[in-house]
């Protein structure tokens, strides 16, 4: 399988080698292009024959490259029918080593230009300059560069610790980007593009501690990911583009994105042609450091798959994303399930729930059945939850028995009812008086700012946490306990000596989903001994505190995203 470190960067970045014009004009996304005779498409020149399909699998990566004392175009190591048994096989096809039809659709469909597979060391040796032609590069004097950079040493072999592209992932979190000015498509306007790329990056960053910032300002030397659009021979790339209707983009890992303006590159509401999210998703990937899979449902397939306009990054890309650049982490405001009630055909009442985690001003809906967040957060609090603080929610509370069924929100010395029916905050209760109220008048011996709070059903008690200390209260006969305050280590005692939060939580809510109660501070997350964890071992303490665990352990892709992209 190819790696990242199939694009090794140790050339100089494609647009510090060409010519740079200044203040290039900036067609379609400067001025209207109706009154523009548009460049015809250059098409690609289709897979058809022997030479050509070996052209392709020494391009992309199936078949070895020749020494210069062996005739181009026969591969090294491997026969032809073996290199396309391989190919066969990662496309789902029969096996059998001969360029059939299927064989040869495959070859031909639409694709990413990264190659696709790991070579041998003889990958790096010097190549015919009619070779390099047939395989889209240019004949220059840095080909064996490229070439080393495009077929990289074989696993197991010691890398270069000098070389600045040994590294198969950037070595910071935080990562500009830039639409490079001369280099727009042609086909779509200048905001339709940033748009789909701002997506594009938003789409890796809710899913790793990755921020992504367009910058437009900065010295070209100093933005981290490059993207532009071109033609044949363009951007001073080693590379030469085919034309519409195979390699659609190509990417330098750690640099560069490049894509074919020959090819259809659509918007997001467009059904036809090639998605350009779509692609530009694929190719931040390769930057990235991701190399090529044929994994059935993964972004990072070589050939694009049309017609799956709700695509998103399954569940092993975002674990092989993550293996490069840790998982997210950060502190949250405020967990709570959200319960509501609903029909089904035969009129019977279900109780459904979902997740959700509060942060700052954002929150994410956790789809516990996927264990993950929902596709496209965070969102925010303004925009989803209608009359509450829009930021910094210090508790949630939903007062669920019998004879209630009311939800409340907690920030600073105030409280706000919440209308789950018209999906807003109350604006005055029954008898009139208005919300927000002060905590002290709704629940008489609280004290304020809390820093969390949560229902326990079994006892019908809200449990208030400031500081060191937890609040017991009834809300039935609205009062305190007796014999509280006490302190949080008393009544919710660490089972492993000295393993507990002890002051300050950040969040404490009961999951439906795992029937348990949790503690959340910092980055770790406490488990509440259970009533089934007391039934299957006896010994453990009423309302214990198992030891802490990471809680991007146990709920995944809480990641933030940058400011820009909230509303997208």
């Amino acid at each position: 399988m190819l790696a990242a470190s199939v694009l090794r960067l140790t050339l100089p970045l494609c647009w510090l080698v060409a010519p740079q014009p200044t203040q290039p004009e900036r067609l379609f996304h400067s001025r209207d292009r109706s009154d523009l005779e548009p460049s015809p498409l250059s098409q690609a020149k289709p897979i058809a024959d022997l030479h050509d399909a070996q052209s392709f699998l020494l391009k992309y990566g199936w078949s070895e490259i020749p020494s210069p004392k062996e005739s181009a175009g026969v591969p090294v190591g491997f026969t032809l029918a073996q290199a396309v048994r391989r190919f066969q096989k990662a496309n789902r096809l029969p096996a059998s080593g001969e360029l059939d039809s299927p064989t040869l659709a495959a070859m031909n469909k639409p694709r990413c230009g990264v190659p696709d597979t790991r070579l041998p060391p003889r990958a790096a040796l010097p190549t015919p300059p009619a070779l390099l032609t047939s395989l889209g590069l240019r004949p220059r004097a840095r080909q064996k560069r490229f070439l080393q950079m495009l077929f990289p040493k074989p696993d197991g072999q010691q890398e270069d610790a000098s070389d600045t592209g040994a590294s198969r992932a950037f070595s910071k979190k935080t990562l500009t980007w830039r639409l490079v000015g001369d280099a727009y498509s042609s086909q779509l306007s200048g905001d339709e593009q940033r748009y789909i790329f701002r997506l594009a990056f938003r789409m890796w960053s809710e899913v790793t501690p990755l921020d992504f910032r367009e910058d437009r300002t900065a010295p070209g030397t100093m933005v981290d990911i490059k993207l532009g659009f071109g033609r044949g021979r363009h951007l001073g790339c080693p590379r030469v583009f085919d034309g519409s209707g195979q390699e659609f983009a190509h990417a330098w890992r750690l640099g560069e994105i490049h894509f074919d303006d020959d090819e259809h590159f659509t918007p997001l509401s467009s059904d036809t042609g090639i998605s350009l999210l779509k692609v530009a998703v694929h190719e931040i990937g390769h930057v990235l450091g991701l190399p090529h899979t044929y994994r059935v449902g993964s972004i990072m397939q070589p050939n694009y798959i049309p017609q799956e306009p709700a695509f998103e990054l399954d569940w092993a890309d975002r674990k092989a994303i993550q293996r490069l650049y840790g998982s997210c982490k950060g502190s949250f405001d405020t967990v709570f399930d959200w319960i509501r009630k609903e029909r089904n055909q035969y009129g019977e009442v279900r109780v459904r729930f979902n997740t959700y985690f509060f942060r700052n001003s954002w929150y994410w809906l956790y789809e516990n059945r996927n264990n993950r967040t929902r596709y496209g957060d965070p969102l925010q609090i303004l925009t989803g939850w209608r009359g509450i603080p829009t930021q910094s929610i210090d508790a949630y509370v939903h007062v669920w028995s019998w004879g209630k069924d009311e939800r409340y929100f907690f920030k600073g010395s105030q409280y706000w009812r919440y209308d789950s029916e018209n999906d807003q905050a109350h604006t005055e209760d029954e008898q009139g008086r208005s919300y927000p109220k002060l905590i002290s008048e709704g629940f008489p011996g609280i004290p304020s700012p809390l820093d969390t709070a949560f229902y326990d059903r079994r006892q019908q008690l809200i449990y208030f946490f400031k500081e060191s200390l937890v609040f017991a209260f009834d809300v039935n006969r609205n009062q305190v306990l007796n014999s509280y305050p006490k302190k949080m280590s008393q009544v919710f005692p660490a089972i492993m000596p000295q393993n507990h939060p002890f002051r300050n939580l950040d969040s404490a809510y009961y999951s439906y989903a795992h029937n348990s109660i949790f503690f959340f501070k910092g980055n770790s997350y406490w488990k509440v001994v259970s009533d089934k964890d007391k039934q299957q071992n006896t010994r453990l303490p009423l309302n214990g505190l198992f030891p802490k665990k990471p809680v991007s352990e146990k709920w995944f892709d809480v990641c933030d995203v940058h400011t820009s992209t909230l509303n997208m």
